[in-house]
């Protein structure tokens, strides 16, 4: 198979939304750090909406994009968590993928904190082919043409050589 048609993992964002800001938030940030050892980065509210008292660009929960080595470790760990299966719906037309996790106690070595309470989060998992780069740079940018584009179809084939994912 030709080396430039091979997809593999661009980046994984992982999200924790509390839904207001203060100790809820900061107890998701720690949490979220200590799953992925990575620092996180706050998400603010893009609109105002009243009935839920939240105000634009209050932070709201927090976020950590993962790559390379490090999104492969996590991928593998959290498909354990959904038993490796996802369903056909959860994928886009581009070849990205997405998935929730209900309880953070999930984890391996995660354990119930009464004081901290329990958090889910949601996964995204960009996928890309080698040559995408051309679509980001700087001098002599380029679309990518529409035979190397990724699809639905690509996407879950590779989940499921690559990770054993069973797509229902």
């Amino acid at each position: 198979m030709d080396p430039m048609r091979i997809p593999s993992i661009d980046k994984i964002t992982v999200h924790i939304g509390t839904g207001e800001s203060g100790e809820r938030l900061m107890n998701a940030e720690k949490l979220l750090g200590t799953i992925v050892k990575q620092r996180t980065v706050r998400a603010q509210a893009k609109r105002t909406i009243p009935a839920f008292s939240i105000k634009k660009r209050e932070p709201i929960g927090c976020k950590v994009t993962l790559r390379g080595a490090r999104a492969s470790e996590f991928i593998k760990t959290a498909l354990k968590i959904v038993d490796n299966r996802l369903n056909a719906s959860q994928f886009d037309d581009n070849g990205n993928f997405s998935f929730g996790i209900e309880e953070h106690t999930d984890f391996p070595g995660m354990k119930y904190d009464p004081s901290i309470g329990i958090f889910g989060m949601d996964i995204n998992v960009a996928l890309k082919r080698p040559g995408y780069r051309i679509s980001r740079r700087k001098i002599e940018r380029h679309k990518i043409p529409q035979s190397h584009r990724l699809t639905k179809e690509d996407a879950i084939s590779f989940v499921k050589e690559k990770y054993g994912v069973e797509v229902i």
